[in-house]
């Protein structure tokens, strides 16, 4: 075609301006069609096509538990679940890789030494994790050296803590392996029959606890699977996660007791010794007059220096779990956990609900007078001068100073760091009269170091 043959641009452009301007379509149906054709092209682009088809790109992600019925479903289930750990197990250091890096960490040590500390630079540690071998890798991260990083001019990190990061590391998830052994169910957490079995099987590995007879064990597993739940299931729902258990320093308490030299005052304060679980159940067994196995209300008001209050008591036994309006030793431990450990906010939590009798999540005056009523009268039955209940009111708010300068809730007692003096003084007369003697008990305490340290020089 010729030069003068051929339309010139501007012509084509105008008619096609000429053409648009006769879309006799309004704005909202030119909209609409742009929406369409987008939507179409964009579900065409990401491989959809009908109305159902982009549901089937959507990965599956929940797979129903095995009905008690379909035995041969749960035998799988059990099996891929035992060759799961298995792997993982094995991708964890045994003691001869352990100590292999040990060796490694230590020729690869920087000068000079930080006291009597060997320590290691950034760029020999990157040494050590090429040489270590590829189970090793996950421990030679920048953050993890960041972590350990302690003001050292050269910018250098301890070896040992290095190292003990990696051994508390691999015991960790040996220990999460272990645990999950007894997830029966195999959805992280442990019921209170599986925790049970897993302290049963753990007992014969515990040198402190030999001496314990084969028909106290029941009674010793009870003491310790009571503690993990009374702290790690405040709402009791009757399972614990593997993964609070791990956090907590229960398991290293019970675990401590692999020490074959472990000192007496460590056994008395380690609830999970021998000394500890048989003084808690002899405590029970005196308690218990009528050798009837449970306790009675008269019964449980000997416990401890016998200066509970009749109406705390009576708390309990319409709170907690009674048989026959007896409690049993379950039930009791509880109640143990809770007195003795009255600085926890689960402990709290426990006395809070009996504090707690109108059932309105606060305590108000109301409650405090009616519970310090009891202290008062203990007092007249001991012939000494009752308190103003004003005067200890006012001391309990000033004390906690609560949110709201009428009500206490149990957040206000956990924040204020006094929930154990202010439930002490509500319930138990030996605790009030701690509380009001505070000033000389504190002063004779100075007295017999004063003493001490003349009698020393």
């Amino acid at each position: 075609m010729s030069e003068e043959e051929q339309p010139r641009w501007s012509d084509v452009l105008k008619r096609r301006l000429a053409n648009s301007n006769k879309d006799a379509r309004s704005e909202e149906e030119i909209k609409a069609e742009e929406t369409e054709l987008f939507t179409k092209y964009y579900t065409e682009w990401k491989g959809g096509g009908g109305n159902n088809k982009p549901l089937s790109n959507i990965p599956r992600f929940y797979y129903k538990l095995p009905a008690e019925d379909e035995v041969l479903l749960q035998k799988l289930r059990e099996e891929s679940r035992a060759v799961f750990l298995q792997r993982k197990s094995r991708e964890l250091l045994d003691n001869e890789e352990l100590q292999s890096l040990w060796f490694l960490l230590d020729k690869h040590q920087v000068p000079p030494l930080s006291g009597e500390e060997a320590m290691i630079s950034y760029e020999s540690y990157l040494q050590v994790r090429d040489k270590a071998g590829p189970k090793c890798k996950n421990f030679f991260t920048a953050r993890v050296y960041a972590k350990l990083l302690n003001n050292d001019p050269y910018g250098r990190i301890s070896i040992m803590h290095f190292f003990n990061y990696v051994m508390r590391k691999v015991w960790l998830h040996q220990t999460r392996i272990g645990l999950s052994l007894y997830d029966v169910a195999g959805q992280g957490y442990l019921r209170e029959s599986d925790l049970e079995n897993y302290i049963l099987e753990l007992i014969p590995t515990l040198p402190q606890l030999d001496g314990l007879e084969k028909s106290f064990y029941s009674f010793y597993v009870c003491t310790a699977v009571r503690k993990f739940f009374f702290f790690l299931d405040p709402l009791r729902t009757g399972k614990i996660k593997i993964q609070d258990i791990l956090a907590c320093s229960f398991l290293d308490d019970l675990l401590e007791l692999r020490d074959e030299e472990l000192s007496k005052e460590s056994q008395e304060s380690n609830w999970f010794s021998a000394p500890s679980a048989l003084r808690v159940y002899g405590q029970y067994l005196n308690l218990d007059k009528d050798h009837n196995g449970m306790l009675s209300k008269e019964e449980l008001s000997r416990y401890g220096t016998a200066t509970l209050t009749t109406v705390f008591l009576d708390r309990v036994f319409q709170e907690c779990l009674t048989y026959d309006g007896e409690m049993d030793y379950k039930t009791y431990l509880d109640f143990v956990l809770a007195l003795e450990n009255r600085k926890e906010p689960a402990a709290l939590q426990y006395i809070f609900k009996l504090l707690d009798i109108e059932e309105q999540g606060y305590l108000n005056v109301f409650s405090l007078n009616y519970f310090f009523r009891a202290i008062q009268e203990q007092i007249k039955l001991h012939g000494q001068e009752p308190v103003s209940f004003q005067d200890v009111k006012d001391e309990i708010f000033d004390m906690v100073k609560p949110k709201d300068p009428y009500k206490i809730t149990l957040q206000d007692l956990v924040n204020s760091c006094q929930g154990d003096t202010v439930t002490s003084i509500l319930i138990d007369l030996n605790g009030f009269w701690t509380y009001e003697n505070r000033e000389v008990l504190v002063a004779n305490d100075n007295d017999s170091i004063g003493a001490a340290d003349l009698i020393d020089s």
